[in-house]
């Protein structure tokens, strides 16, 4: 930096404006007055400073600081400055908390239909209906099994714990990729420091801690932290292309524009690239104008509550328009189905059985009516695809997951699956098409032309010397090469980028500068013409040994060329340059290097002899004349070698790809034909910013879109654009109506100033190394290897999780539609629906979430880009799917019906359809139910192509989850459905064997009066028995305790009810009471024998079906050793039978 002394001005008014800082609260400016300062843009700003404060030593002492020692470094001082002017600090975006995440996640329409259904149906299944006489009141048999009364709440409760789920996937993924990216950014932000000078000491703060007043020392390639005005320093460039676009360096001196501005004016952590190019360094006064916030943050805060959100992704708005569909389909089909059923009743009661409505029927008629409603909410809850949401959301986190290994870090779900819809990508040239490094790609040297950089071998030694030394000594030293920041990335570049080109070419060459620049240090160069716009050219005396001096010089190979009256040779010597072969080597290489982008630059040198008088050095004409041409080369900011590639891809898929940059027209034409985005010969627009303004703005100078909408369907190159131009552009394309398909549009960006255009498009990336936080912050999808291939990826994945959707769908609907057609027919024939609401459930929630999975977890192939985008029109289930749907379900429904209709008589098996009120499942059912599941299972692998390929099985086995699923719901089903009795070991495991185990020959004897529905019915009831056996003992003891053994014995009465003696031990139920006797009593009485025999005899059950549908299990309870003896009432029971 050199002497602060030397650089910075002395100024008189220090000392007192030191101490009055600290008592003084108010300063002399405010922040509003600065930050208005700031506004402005060079000879504007540097009018104001003269008139508002007479110079930047003005401002400095209305802000109490001195510009040789800073600040005084007083804690109360900098406290104050801190509260007047705010901090040097972007407050990061407050993090959503997980219950706003949740909230967020609820608002999805088919959670909130599936909500609905599932608490309409958890009420229902609570609703206890009331008791009457039923002889009286008509016999209809609704189907309503047994079990399903205690089972009814599983239903909504298993809706809801779906809901949950999803809900609950979804929150989470969307706050893990929050913290994942605020890892990211803090990481980034505690790396910064800067150097200021407090107290006359120079120090280095973090950058948080810089306060207005504070005096930086800005050195080369510093990334400025704060808005801040030159006070001085010498030849300082800086690098704004990040705020304006500019590529160019823009050059800063008190006289014509001292302001110095930072990315820090919109962004959170110092990723600005505006690096102080300074011969000398500089020091300038930061002013942290805090950025947007403090005076204006609540402004702001308003402003951006009252921004329409981004609308909805495209598979976003087509679901909901689907499960909208699909909710309004089953309301009416379960409207439907209720209706039928309650005329069905009404007309069978009041018509065809000519019954009277009698007041006393009442509370039967409504129980019926509720058990319509109940079936009618089965038929809507089958209809609304509850595995949805949940594939949708396991679709996107498995795609989010793995597309980080593809170096895209999502940011926000959606984005990734807009990404497979996208029509247009407009990307940005430098950094993402090319490699931001200038590259030496083309050379002419010793008489010949090389289209890339040749062999140290093929140039004779001394031209190679020439060169190496030219270039080593006739750079600016602070430009260099150093290795890479990271393993396997490339070297930096420092400093100027035409001049690292060129140390570059000399490192193709494998020959170092930086030893020759050890050899001849900056101090032993004995003059420097240093390079600027009027000379567009630099060069550089040496002093040799022998008092000989040697002049190196580059610069714009025109202009150094017309210096030039010799040539090295092919042999290394120098021959004659005349004026026509210089037109020829114009003609014959400099402009075929112009028409491909490159920029051409002439390396010469030029010989004094020693005997001559010294030359007179400020004569630079003099000098810089009768030059030695070594080389021409061409220079260019190379384009990514998969980057041509890439495009190609995206051509085929049906993306056209747009270049918007802010280089010059002939550079980006260039890079755009050899990227692939115009193709020779072809019909394009390349416009420059100015023109494409000029083009759609009216008189009035306002924009119209149908300018635009002539404009960008053919428009390809858009060069020297500023960030409206592209913001516009954006805008204009994704509002255009002109094509059938609305335009679905993904911008790249990096700089702070691409921050609106990213926001605006459907899907924006940024770049994860080249870019600034601004535009992180408003992207998407974040490439972290800033590369062009990865947004292909990027689209892969997207079309992916689109046909994975699609998939689940033509799946889920099948299951759907035929659930929904096979519980309404059931329903209005059989007054049951074949498939109960716990089975439907099965099928609905395991198998579809398991299927969701197995089908949501398909690898992307590259064929996904071999067909067109699917636009924000067209329907979410194509023409294709709708045949595979409604075939499948066709064939699904016949051999359902054929099986539920005539199925007993193919198996010879007793029918189900017409069972009594609570019968136990029946085989015929169970082979229905089957059936219809494993018609499911074998529809996924059906499901697996949507786009009519014929082989289905293609690939299956690179998804190792889907056919891990596919074989376990498989093995789970099978398990599920074989009948409890078979598995005796299960129960035995339990209970250790028991003597009261009916023997199987006396089950044999008993089968010609048992039909299998007794059966079936018999097996379940023992189980119930052996647990009202112990209620049973335990009710002995507590009776023994009330009365003695022998008076229990003599009182009929303790045959009391197991219900009653638990709820209401006062109410027995009295022998009068007329017995009526049922399947139960059979079984009764096929126990008795078996359990007369075995020595302390447990006591038999009766299991009597009191009249009212209202069960009463009655108990025997004999309390003596001689209830089986033939005196007994259980006896005289029996054989009264």
């Amino acid at each position: 930096m050199g002497d602060m002394a030397n650089n910075s001005v002395a100024y008189s008014g220090v000392k007192n404006s030191l101490k009055e800082a600290n008592h003084d609260g108010d300063f002399g400016i405010t922040l509003a007055e600065l930050r208005a300062l700031m506004e402005l843009r060079s000879t504007d700003a540097l009018r104001k400073i003269q008139e508002s404060y007479g110079d930047v030593y003005g401002i400095c002492t209305k802000l109490k600081t001195s510009p040789n020692e800073g600040l005084s470094g007083n804690p109360a001082d900098l406290e104050r400055r801190e509260a007047v002017f705010g901090k040097n600090f972007i407050p990061p975006k407050k993090p959503k908390t997980f219950l706003q995440l949740v909230w967020e996640a609820l608002q999805d329409v088919t959670l909130i239909i599936l909500e609905i259904a599932a608490i309409v149906s958890l009420g229902l299944s609570f609703y206890q209906p009331p008791e009457g006489d039923n002889a009286l009141c008509g016999e209809v048999s609704v189907g309503e099994e047994e079990g399903e009364g205690e089972t009814g709440w599983i239903e909504g409760a298993a809706i809801l714990l779906s809901v949950v789920c999803v809900v609950l996937v979804t929150a989470f993924n969307d706050w893990s990729k929050e913290k994942q990216f605020r890892g990211l950014q803090s990481r980034i932000e505690q790396e910064q420091k800067f150097t200021v000078i407090r107290g006359g000491q120079v120090i280095q703060i973090p950058v948080a801690d810089i306060t207005v007043g504070d005096i930086a020392q800005v050195k080369y390639g510093d990334l400025l932290p704060a808005d801040g005005i030159l006070i001085q320093g010498n030849d300082l460039k800086i690098d704004e292309s990040s705020l304006t676009g500019e590529s160019d360096h823009v050059k800063k001196s008190l006289d014509k524009d001292p302001l110095l501005l930072s990315d820090k004016k919109q962004d959170g952590a110092i990723e600005n690239r505006n690096k102080a190019k300074a011969q000398d360094g500089a020091a300038m006064e930061m002013q942290p104008l805090k950025s947007e916030e403090g005076g204006d943050g609540d402004e702001k805060d308003k402003k951006k509550a009252n921004l329409p959100k981004k609308e909805k992704s495209v598979l976003q708005g087509k679901l909901t328009k689907l499960a909208v569909q699909i909710g309004k389909a089953g309301l009416l089909m379960s409207a439907i189905t209720v209706i039928i059923l309650v005329l069905y009743f009404v007309i069978d009661t009041f018509w065809v059985q000519k019954r009277p409505w009698l007041a006393e029927c009442t509370p039967i008629y409504i129980q019926y009516f509720v058990k319509f409603f109940i079936i009618g909410v089965t038929v809507l809850v089958v209809a609304v695809p509850e595995g949805l949401p949940l594939a949708v959301t396991i679709s996107l986190a498995y795609s989010v997951k793995k597309m980080m290994k593809d170096n895209n870090l999502v940011r926000h779900l959606d984005a990734c699956e807009t990404m497979g819809n996208a029509t247009a990508i407009c990307s940005d040239k430098t950094g993402t098409l090319t490699m931001n490094r200038m590259t030496v790609v083309q050379a002419y040297i010793n008489e010949k032309h090389y289209k890339k950089v040749p062999e140290p071998e093929a140039i004779p030694p001394n031209i190679l010397s020439y060169l190496v030394t030219g270039i080593s000594v006739n750079c600016a030293y602070t430009s260099k090469i150093l290795p890479p920041e990271k393993e396997g990335g490339l070297p930096r570049h420092v400093g100027n980028k035409t001049e690292c080109a060129l140390l570059g070419l000399l490192l193709d060459l494998k020959r170092d500068y930086q030893d020759v620049r050890n050899e001849i240090p900056e101090e032993a160069l004995y003059k420097v013409y240093t390079f600027n716009s009027v000379r567009k050219s630099m060069s550089t005396v040496l002093k040799n040994s022998d008092g000989s001096y040697r002049i190196f010089s580059k610069g714009a190979s025109e202009i150094i060329l017309k210096k030039c009256f010799k040539i090295l040779s092919a042999n290394g010597e120098a021959k004659v340059f005349r004026p026509r072969d210089r037109d020829d080597i114009v003609k014959t290489v400099i402009e075929p290097m112009a028409s491909e982008g490159l920029r051409t630059i002439c390396l010469a040198f030029r010989d004094f002899p020693a005997g001559e008088p010294e030359p007179e050095w400020d004569n630079e004409n003099d000098i810089v004349t009768g030059l030695t041409c070594i080389a021409v080369v061409g220079i260019e900011d190379p384009v990514r070698p998969e980057v041509p590639d890439a495009i190609k891809k995206c051509q085929r898929a049906g993306i056209t790809v747009r270049m918007v940059t802010g280089d010059n027209i002939n550079t980006a034409r260039a890079i755009a034909t050899k990227c692939g985005i115009l193709h020779p010969g072809e019909d394009f627009l390349c416009l420059e910013g100015k023109d494409f303004n000029r083009r759609i703005r009216n008189e009035k100078g306002e924009i119209e879109q149908e300018r635009i909408d002539k404009i960008w369907p053919k428009l390809r190159v858009l060069a020297r654009s500023s960030p409206t131009d592209k913001h516009t552009l954006v805008k204009g394309i994704i509002d255009s109506t002109v094509s059938d398909q609305r335009q679905v549009v993904a911008v790249t960006g990096d700089g702070t100033n691409d921050g609106p255009a990213l926001k605006k498009a459907d899907v924006g990336f940024a770049m994860g190394i080249a870019g600034t936080d601004v535009a992180k912050e408003a992207s998407d999808i974040i490439l972290t290897d800033d590369n062009f291939t990865s947004i292909v990826k990027a689209v892969m994945w997207g079309r992916n999780v689109y046909d994975s959707i699609s998939k689940f769908l033509q799946f889920q609907l099948t299951v759907n539609v035929v659930a929904v057609i096979v519980a309404f027919t059931g329903a209005c024939i059989t007054q049951d629906s074949p498939l109960k609401a716990v089975q439907m459930l099965w099928v609905n929630l395991i198998m579809d979430t398991l299927a969701s999975l197995a089908l949501a977890t398909e690898p992307p192939t590259e064929s996904l880009l071999l067909r067109k985008p699917y636009g924000r029109n067209k329907p979410l289930i194509s023409r294709t799917m709708m045949k595979n749907i409604l075939g499948h379900a066709f064939y699904q429904l016949v051999v359902v019906f054929t099986l539920l209709f005539a199925g007993e008589k193919f198996f010879d098996i007793d029918s189900g359809r017409n069972a009594p009120l609570h019968a136990p499942p029946s085989e015929h059912y169970t082979i229905v139910f089957n059936t219809f599941v494993l018609m499911q299972l074998f529809n996924e692998i059906n499901a697996r192509k949507i786009h009519g390929e014929r082989n289905v099985f293609e690939g299956i086995f690179n998804n190792a989850i889907f056919c891990t699923i596919v074989l376990g719901t498989f093995v789970v089903q099978l398990i599920s459905t074989i009948p409890t009795s078979r598995l005796k070991f299960l129960k035995e495991a339990g209970h250790g064997t028991q003597k009261e185990e009916i023997p199987e020959e006396e089950l044999a004897e008993d089968v010609e009066e048992i039909d299998h529905a007794e059966r079936e019915l018999r097996r379940g009831q023992i189980l119930w028995f052996r647990g009202l056996n112990r209620i049973q003992t335990q009710i002995r003891v507590v009776n023994a305790f009330r009365s003695s053994l022998y008076e229990g014995l003599e009182k009929p009465e303790s045959r009391s009810s197991i219900h009653n003696f638990m709820t209401h031990p006062e109410f027995r139920i009295e022998d009068s009471e007329p017995h009526i006797p049922l399947i139960d009593d059979t079984d009764a009485e096929d126990d008795a024998p078996t359990k007369r025999n075995s020595s302390p005899p447990p006591s038999p059950n009766k299991n009597n079906n009191a009249v009212d549908s209202g069960i009463h299990l009655t108990i025997e309870m004999n309390k003596s050793a001689t209830s089986s003896s033939p005196g007994s009432p259980l006896h005289s029971l029996e054989t009264s039978l």
